[in-house]
This record gives C-alpha cells, sequence and structure tokens, in this order.
C-alpha cells in the first residue's frame, strides 16, 4: 500500500526523485498516465494491467468510454529511475497536472499520485473542508 505525502522539485529536464520507500514498492520499472483531478498516477505493472483490462472490457458504444481509453492508454508511459531515483516526467504530462517546479508525491493506496504543489494545496484544503461530506457515503469506512 503507497502511503504517504512527499515534496519534491522538478528539474529543467523534467526529471522528479521519487522517494526511496515508494520506489521499492513499484519495482524497478513501472507505468504512469494521466488520472483524475489533473494529476498523474503511477502505477506497479500488476496493478496497471489489473486496470487496463478493465477498461478494456467495457463497451465502446459510448463516447466517454473510448475517450477514456484513449487518454489512459495514449498518455502512457513505462517509467525507469537512473542512478538518483528520479523518472522523466514527459513535457505532455507535465502540461496536463500543471507540473512547473514543485511538485507533491503521494502515496493513493493502490498507486502514487503526482501533483503540482499549487494545485495539491487547494485541492487538500477543500477535500479537508469537505471532510464530513466526504465520508457520508461511505458506511462504515471512517478513520
Amino acid at each position: 500500500m503507497f502511503m504517504g505525502e512527499y515534496s519534491h522539485t522538478i528539474d529543467t529536464k523534467g526529471r522528479l526523485i521519487i522517494p526511496a520507500k515508494l520506489r521499492e514498492q513499484l519495482g524497478d520499472s513501472c507505468i504512469m498516465t494521466k488520472s483524475l483531478d489533473n494529476c498523474l498516477a503511477i502505477y506497479t505493472y500488476e496493478v496497471f494491467e489489473a486496470k487496463a483490462t478493465q477498461l478494456a472490457a467495457q463497451s465502446n458504444g459510448k463516447a466517454s468510454v473510448r475517450g477514456l481509453k484513449r487518454s489512459i492508454f495514449a498518455n502512457a508511459n513505462e517509467l525507469e529511475f537512473d542512478k538518483q531515483g528520479r523518472i522523466l516526467v514527459p513535457a505532455t504530462l507535465r502540461n496536463y497536472a500543471f507540473l512547473k517546479k514543485e511538485a507533491v508525491v503521494i502515496g493513493a493506496g493502490d498507486h502514487v499520485e503526482i501533483w503540482s504543489r499549487e494545485h495539491w494545496d487547494a485541492y487538500s484544503a477543500d477535500m479537508d473542508a469537505n471532510m464530513e461530506a466526504l465520508t457520508e457515503n461511505m458506511e462504515g469506512l471512517i478513520f
């Protein structure tokens, strides 16, 4: 399970350090793609494959399904870590997630997310303010 929040910077070449604790769980290589809320998601091969299988099983009859498949698969990138534990975030994904200099890497259960610092701060402030509303439909799942 991926957990925690880590602040890092993206260098001028688009490289970002993934914390050692998360890197160990991800393995030697993994998959990064667009996610909801203008962040990026990094999955182990196994989790990405399971999610890809679920998505592929959805009917192409709906435009929204076709669009989601295109967005996820067209933007999926195999990642490899360099000796410093960095990944290269492609420019298209940096633009999608508003990543400039400051980034936040968070553990999100079955995957890792990358957010711009500004976007994460705004999102988490809103989330904190609405915690009761977030949990009201989750019977028996209160922490």
